[in-house]
């Protein structure tokens, strides 16, 4: 049984709503609050948590259910209330107490309970003992946490897709802070959305996929792993030699592919300034709509509105702002954007992925049109464009998948003076430069490969060498 059950009702939770359900899962059992009421507890005689219960999300994003959850997900309507339990894996009637408090939560609010095997009747609702004992150690500050040492945060996850929830997003945070790895347990059928991939691509964050033939390995580089000194590290073996994992490497080849965007934006910061252009012209252009939802974590939430976007991230100066947006079911979208107010203005970074099916054309040729769009209209700072071959549903499945190849690289009007434009013009591309924009402050569009190939990547390399600026060069 999965230890996240999840209450979905078209009627919402209500406060007192709530609290029976908790009473019906353990009545002597002890509630506490966390994260300034943010998240409600049933606590054992010892004070560990057995079950974390977050504030209910009202989801008015079209698919989110559908996205994160499967298609047997029974009420996918909007909107509809999004109630997470998380049970602690170190009791094994957490897993029941977060059962009965969903099934009790659904059943008095006309919703259903994911998984759909989880869902009990009322005449099997039955209650936890307060005298439950787990295992001797401290409870996590973070409800999410599963396993907690001096080097790592380890979470376990069994579902279908992890998102990066609020609270994984809060781990994560923590783990910043306390100089600790990030590190995902799932079987082999699970997948990341791209947000949580993206996070867990840099060392020493990892994705620990438990492997079928036995052991671990690392699910988006296949590197053997064991259980050493608190934390998940690479199967030792002689210098040189990394040991990937067989299971990581049987894969079938998909027809489906992914159009990757990542883009800069740096704006003046003034009081007129409305963030999320970048993104939403990129989307559009790509598209031919706006982005559907969005949101400070997933599930996605919230209508897209810029508005919104950048009042929070005034509220939010002089920390950054990071968000999630997504599409609609039919046309698969996701992306990524990170706000943060810098000595050169307001940044933008934002990462853009599309999926395709096979026989679907990704528009490749709307790509110099954007480019030059985000240069005149956007503050383009740069710009590269990407493919490969991968799930249409932009997850990433714990095996291997073709590395992406890049198509093209456009840089705006300021990076083009710091280089020089005559400098930047004359790269070595194998492809014609294409000007961006009005000839008193351009940008530039760089082809890289008339059929893009393994060999694309050295043709990037080389203009990245070719633009880094010369007082960089000499300090070489």
């Amino acid at each position: 049984m999965t230890k996240d059950v999840i209450a979905l009702t078209p009627r919402m939770p209500d406060t007192r709503s709530i609290i029976n359900a908790l009473m019906a899962a353990g009545p002597d059992l002890r509630l506490q609050s966390i994260a300034d009421g943010a998240v409600l507890q049933l606590c054992d005689d010892g004070g560990r948590p057995l079950i974390s219960v977050e504030a209910p999300i009202l989801i008015q994003v079209p698919g989110e259910t559908t996205r994160l959850l499967g298609t047997d997900v029974a009420c996918t309507s909007i909107p509809i209330w999004w109630v997470e339990a998380r049970a602690s894996t170190a009791v094994d009637e957490a897993g029941r107490a977060a059962a009965t408090f969903a099934s009790h939560l659904a059943d008095h609010l006309d919703g259903t309970v994911w998984p759909p095997d989880t869902a009990l009747p009322p005449q099997a609702l039955t209650p936890v003992d307060a005298k439950t004992t787990s295992a001797p150690t401290p409870a996590a500050v973070q409800p999410a946490v599963d396993v907690l040492t001096d080097r790592a945060a380890v979470v376990i996850q069994d579902r279908p897709v992890v998102p990066m929830s609020s609270w994984l997003s809060d781990t994560f945070r923590s783990c910043l802070v306390s100089n600790r790895a990030l590190q995902i347990v799932t079987p082999p059928s699970t997948r990341l959305s791209l947000p949580t991939r993206t996070a867990l691509m840099g060392p020493p964050n990892r994705w620990v996929v438990r492997n079928p033939a036995g052991g671990y390995y690392d699910g988006l580089f296949g590197t053997e792993l064991h259980w050493h000194d608190g934390a998940f590290t690479p199967v030792g073996n002689p210098p040189g030699e990394v040991p990937v994992a067989r299971a990581f490497c049987d894969v079938d080849v998909t027809a489906d592919s992914q159009l990757l965007l990542s883009l800069r934006t740096c704006h003046p910061a003034d009081e007129q300034l409305l963030l999320g252009g970048g993104l939403e012209t990129a989307w559009r252009t790509l598209t031919g709509t706006p982005p559907s939802g969005w949101a400070t974590a997933e599930p996605a939430n919230l209508p897209w509105s810029r508005p919104d976007i950048t009042r929070l991230a005034r509220r939010r100066v002089p920390d950054g702002t990071w968000i999630v947006a997504v599409g609609t079911p039919d046309r698969p979208a996701i992306a990524t954007m990170r706000i943060a107010r810098t000595t050169a203005g307001v940044e933008e970074d934002v990462t853009i992925a599309l999926g395709y099916a096979e026989g679907e054309q990704p528009p490749f040729d709307r790509l110099p049109d954007l480019a030059a769009q985000l240069a005149t209209e956007h503050n383009l700072h740069s710009l590269l464009a990407q493919r490969r071959a991968a799930r249409r549903d932009l997850t990433a499945p714990g095996h291997f998948e073709d590395l992406p190849i890049p198509l093209a690289f456009a840089i705006g009007p300021k990076p083009v003076q710091e280089v020089g434009f005559h400098h930047a013009r004359h790269a070595p591309v194998p492809v014609a430069v294409q000007v961006l924009g009005c000839a008193e402050l351009p940008g530039l569009y760089y082809p890289l490969s008339e059929s893009p190939s393994v060999s694309s990547w050295t043709a990037l390399q080389q203009l990245m060498r070719h633009l880094r600026p010369a007082n960089e060069t000499q300090g070489r």
